[in-house]
């Protein structure tokens, strides 16, 4: 931060200038967020663009009356959203937590609502210190589309069968190469350890997938849905028996298609008891 009055959220200079966080003793926090992603491009902030982490960020620099800079465990894509979002920042150690959650509640609400917010451990990092995330994506499962849900579940009118794309699941389990389910980039590993992906029947014709991994590569989750659903349809050229050869191809192409956002919602994030993980494989979460 390059001065006393530099926000990156807010104003930078003025009557409305903070200062900066380094003037006093510091602490980092944590927070539970939950947001409405049909309504921001992405959590990462985005000159220009209504985000999760700007809207956010400048609620809590308003609160806080100093510049904030923060850290997501998982950098969720435009129109996914989020139940269990976790994110840390440094803040001034004497900061009133209960104060500033319904101060930055009051702005934001309906859109985004902090959940949680505390004191953390001593250096603390919501995206390196996470062990694991986990994602839900919703599907409506019916002839008829439901108004009330259309922003939270994908509608999908053909009958699926739910054995089939269970079974199609399970080759998903354990550490493989997701680069047929992930969007290419430049540099960097696309193994990632899935632990589980299962779906569920709910009622009305609602199906859920969740699937839990250490961490996900960019629109890996919704790769996923989008061919597990062309299994379930069964009127495509891939079958449950064919998600094996679909993971070795490496290929894009080899894949479904890509479900819509509006589906899938990041759930949790688990983080160890005490102090950051002993060892990571991945550094990082392009989700998704």
């Amino acid at each position: 931060m390059a001065g006393g009055d530099a926000t990156l959220f807010g104003e930078g200079s003025g009557p409305l200038a903070r200062a900066s966080v380094h003037d006093g003793p510091t602490a980092t926090y944590r927070a539970t967020v939950a947001y409405l992603g049909d309504r921001f491009h992405g959590f990462a902030a985005q000159p220009g663009q209504a985000t999760v982490a700007g809207v956010l960020g400048a609620a809590l620099e308003r609160s806080l009356r100093h510049a904030v800079e923060l850290t997501c465990a998982g950098r969720t894509d435009t129109g996914v959203h989020a139940w269990g979002q976790e994110i840390s920042f440094t803040a001034r150690a004497d900061a009133d937590v209960a104060a500033v959650s319904r101060s930055v509640n009051r702005g934001l609400r309906p859109s985004v609502v902090v959940r949680s917010l505390s004191q953390a451990e001593e250096g603390f990092d919501a995206r390196r210190w996470a062990t694991g995330r986990r994602y839900r994506y919703t599907v409506l499962n019916d002839p008829i589309l439901d108004p009330f849900t259309a922003h939270a579940a994908w509608h999908v009118p053909a009958p699926l069968d739910l054995r089939a794309m269970q079974l199609a699941c399970d080759p998903l389990i354990g550490s493989h190469d997701f680069s047929s389910f992930c969007r290419r980039t430049p540099a960097g590993s696309l193994v990632r350890a899935v632990r589980s992906a299962t779906w569920t029947a709910l009622p009305g014709g609602y199906l859920r997938f969740e699937i839990e991994a250490s961490s996900f590569c960019q629109q890996m989750v919704r790769s996923l849905v989008g061919t597990l659903v062309e299994v379930g349809t069964g009127r495509g050229r891939r079958r449950a028996g064919d998600m094996t050869a679909i993971l070795r191809a490496r290929d894009r192409s080899a894949a479904g298609q890509l479900a819509p956002p509006h589906g899938l919602c990041l759930w949790e994030v688990t983080y160890p008891a005490s102090g950051p993980p002993p060892h990571r494989e991945w550094d990082a979460d392009d989700c998704c």
